[in-house]
């Protein structure tokens, strides 16, 4: 017998050993997200890595670091993409500087409620696929935020109250729309949107009534006028080279709780959009409503802003808006 092998015979296997091979067999993942706890679309991604661990029996976990505990917004995308972490929730509009395909449902306008929203994510799904792929980069989901109004200090009845303002903005698309009402456009990350009002360097903006209560607008806005600005999204993406390194029925397993999670985030969204502008009223934000008058001016500027958008994306992007109003 050679001393290798009564090496062999000697030593116990390694698989043997209680635990080890299970561990061995075990992935941990971690996903970045920039939103509180309380957001809908943070509870949602919980749910998702319970669902993905229930589902793969523990052999894959996903360890979720939410309010850019981890990464902050801007460094999701690339997070991901160099493998820093494996999963990341991105805002799409704030990528649309990559491509416009990402800033598709920041138009304002574009959609006027949930069921507009749903399809138009349906509608821009495979070219936003396309263009992750291109990155080594999946998507997984997507879920849509409640639908965009206005935080001022008095009532929105004449755009003359935006004009000269200075606009909170976080997206070109948003920094553009201040451009057209002739306000003044200062670039603030959610995170800092309670300090910006505080401190002047912001004095209105359009965003969610949901982004309105996870920053306790009621601080430093004192009216909110839902508007059904826009309908913006978050995205919800994988690392590919991760993502296809499990074993085949993780992946089928992560790809079916991400539509579960998809379906789940949609309906939280609606449910969101009730309880966040009651809650703003409840806390004493004055709910205002548009005049018609200034939705006409309004709606005008969105058709603008839809035409530059059809010729920053080209014929693609005349075939979605096409597709879209086809009904």
């Amino acid at each position: 017998m050679t001393i290798t092998r009564r090496a062999a015979l000697a030593t116990p296997s390694l698989l043997a050993i209680p635990g080890l091979a299970r561990a061995q067999a075990q992935a941990k993942w971690q996903l970045a997200s920039a939103y509180p706890d309380g957001n809908y679309h943070t509870r949602n991604l919980a749910e998702f890595c319970t669902d993905v661990d229930q589902a793969t029996g523990s052999k894959l976990q996903i360890q979720l670091h939410s309010n850019a505990s981890l990464l902050p917004m801007p460094q999701i995308k690339r997070g991901v993409q160099t493998g820093q972490v494996q999963v990341g929730e991105m805002l799409l509009t704030a990528y649309s500087n990559e491509d416009p395909f990402f800033d598709a449902d920041a138009v304002p306008f574009l959609v006027a409620d949930f069921a507009g929203a749903r399809k138009l994510a349906e509608l821009q799904r495979p070219y936003i696929e396309a263009r992750l792929a291109r990155q080594g980069l999946s998507l997984l989901y997507t879920v849509g935020w409640t639908a965009a109004g206005f935080y001022t200090q008095v009532p929105l009845t004449s755009l003359d109250v935006l004009k000269g303002s200075r606009f909170r903005t976080f997206s070109p698309m948003t920094n553009r729309f201040a451009a057209l009402v002739g306000a003044n456009p200062v670039l603030v990350q959610q995170a800092e949107l309670a300090q910006a009002f505080a401190t002047g360097i912001a004095t209105a903006m359009v965003t969610s009534a949901q982004t309105g209560v996870d920053t306790s607008a009621w601080d430093y806005a004192k009216v909110f006028t839902p508007a059904a600005f826009s309908m913006t999204k978050n995205a919800v993406i994988i690392s590919r080279r991760a993502l296809q390194g499990l074993p085949g029925d993780q992946q089928a397993a992560v790809q079916a709780m991400a539509k579960k999670a998809e379906d789940r985030g949609w309906a939280y969204a609606e449910a969101a959009q009730r309880a966040s502008v009651a809650r703003l009223g409840e806390k004493g934000v004055t709910i205002g409503t548009v005049p018609p008058n200034v939705m006409a001016e309004l709606k005008k500027i969105g058709e603008t802003m839809t035409e530059e958008w059809v010729q920053r994306a080209g014929e693609d992007g005349r075939k979605l808006v096409d597709a879209l109003r086809a009904g």
